[in-house]
Formats: C-alpha cells, structure tokens, sequence
C-alpha cells in the first residue's frame, strides 16, 4: 500500500520488474503508465473519478523501481505533476509502456491510457500489460481536514453551582 499526504510530493518502491510484459525492453525504453481510481465524488463530480500518469523513475533495481510523484495545482498526466482529490483509498494499476526507439513520455508519444494505441512508429509508446495492482491510502494535509476538531479548554477556575 501506498501512503501519501494531499498537496505534497511523494516517492513510493514497488516491485515491477518481477512482472515484466516485455523482457526485451531495456530499462530507458520502458516507462510505467499508472491509473488510479477513486470511488467517491468530490463536489457533486462523478464516481469512479480516474487519473492517469507517468511518474518519474529515479531508481531501478531488479525487482523494483522507486518512483516520484510531484503535486502540481494544474496536473499533466506526463511527469509534470498531479493532483489526486478526494483525500481518501484510492486504487491503482501500473502498465508497462515500452518504446523501440528513445523513450519520449509526452502527450504525442505517450498512450493515455492503457488502451489508448498510437500510430506504429518507434517513437511512440506501446502499453505492454498490466504489471501490478495495489491501494493508495491519501491522508489529507494538516490543518486544511474537512472536519476539524479544536480543543476543550478547561477553565482556569472551578465555576460550581451549590443548591440547598
């Protein structure tokens, strides 16, 4: 599971390389498409709210890649950044997106989503499969809760009442 606050940046391991759809696809021709889904609504918006986006992979290791997620008030799907909102479980998907030639992860390079197919060319992305599932749990961002509690102050004195 993967945990995260509203508002910030946040990196997160998870084993990919174990289910990899193209074996033959080295690591700077493969990018991972990540699809997350949200089953509440946010102000009166439709349920099953879904995002899309291709982190940045700053480590890969054999079994698994470390990936950096950056909070962007104006998301772009394409490694600028995102916004995910409601606070709350959200789950996701990963999809292994390979390229023949250099890998270019932008909106005329990159599919959209995991059945998005672009014209055969060596510079445009093919998503490969489905490399792992999982949940995201989204706290929200100290002081900005939805609901928020202050606390009882007891008084500095005791203020009894006394009757016959």
């Amino acid at each position: 599971m993967i945990q995260a606050i509203t508002k910030t940046n946040f990196f997160t391991y998870i084993c990919t390389e174990d289910n990899k759809q193209d074996l033959n696809a080295g690591k700077f021709h493969t990018s991972y498409l990540f699809k997350f889904t949200n089953d509440m609504k946010l102000n009166g918006g439709a349920l099953n709210s879904v995002e899309y986006f291709y982190p940045f992979v700053i480590k890969r290791n054999p079994r698994f890649n470390l990936f950096s997620f950056n909070y962007s008030a104006t998301p772009d799907m394409y490694q600028s950044g995102i916004n995910l909102l409601p606070a709350g479980y959200w789950k996701y998907e990963i999809y292994e997106v390979c390229w023949e030639g250099d890998m270019i992860v932008s909106s005329s390079t990159a599919p959209a989503t995991e059945t998005d197919v672009l014209p055969v060319d060596p510079l445009n992305g093919v998503v490969k499969g489905l490399v792992t599932k999982g949940k995201l749990y989204l706290a929200e961002k100290d002081g900005e809760q939805e609901v928020q509690y202050q606390q009882y102050q007891e008084p500095a004195s005791n203020a009894y009442i006394y009757t016959g």
